[in-house]
């Protein structure tokens, strides 16, 4: 399973989405443009300590992600794909997610782009909220999200009995940037 934000514009849900893929040892998509750099500040810190542990990969563009994400599976690419959207599709709660789905999730402020849904319509996944309220925060999603597809899935959870060891690299200062050099996915110029 993996994690994918297409186009994401706010530093903070991206380092929250960072910060949960190291939680939970799933890797994480960016798909720019993004609304920020690698280099911010507020992205770090959102992130805290974790950027070494993050198995991150950028991508310059949809069509890039396509191709890189398709090549992850035997299973078709369509298949694999879970959007998710505010606006319709199937419950969060009611749907059956498979080990090796793609978990997308669009820009904060207008969500995935309309062709994209249009094109894979069927493989829209809602979080049900109250009428009147228009979304919920991306990094709320994406961990409701991974959460919930992790066990409907069947995977394991992360076995943890509440302790903490921190990570050998956790006293770095790291930025997002710098765990991506000589990676796929690296940052161009």
């Amino acid at each position: 399973m993996e994690i994918v934000l297409l186009e994401p514009e706010i530093p903070h849900n991206t380092g929250c989405a960072a910060r949960l893929a190291a939680a939970t040892g799933v890797r994480l998509h960016l798909v720019e443009p993004l609304g920020f750099s690698l280099e911010d500040r507020y992205l770090k810190r959102a992130g805290l300590d974790y950027w070494p542990q993050v198995d991150l990969r950028v991508h310059p563009d949809w069509a890039s992600a396509s191709e890189e994400l398709a090549a992850g599976s035997e299973r078709a690419f369509g298949e694999r794909l879970k959007l998710f959207s505010a606006r319709g599709g199937r419950s969060l709660f009611e749907t059956d997610f498979a080990a090796d789905d793609l978990l997308l999730f669009g820009r904060e402020s207008t969500g995935l782009p309309p062709e994209l849904v249009e094109s894979h319509a069927d493989s829209r996944v809602y979080v049900p909220i109250l009428p009147g309220v228009r979304s919920l925060n991306l990094a709320n999603v994406v961990c409701l999200g991974l959460y919930t597809a992790l066990q409907r899935s069947g995977q394991g959870l992360p076995a943890n009995d509440g302790s903490y060891r921190a990570h050998p690299r956790a006293a770095e200062d790291v930025l997002p940037s710098e765990i991506l050099r000589g990676r796929p996915g690296a940052p161009r110029g």
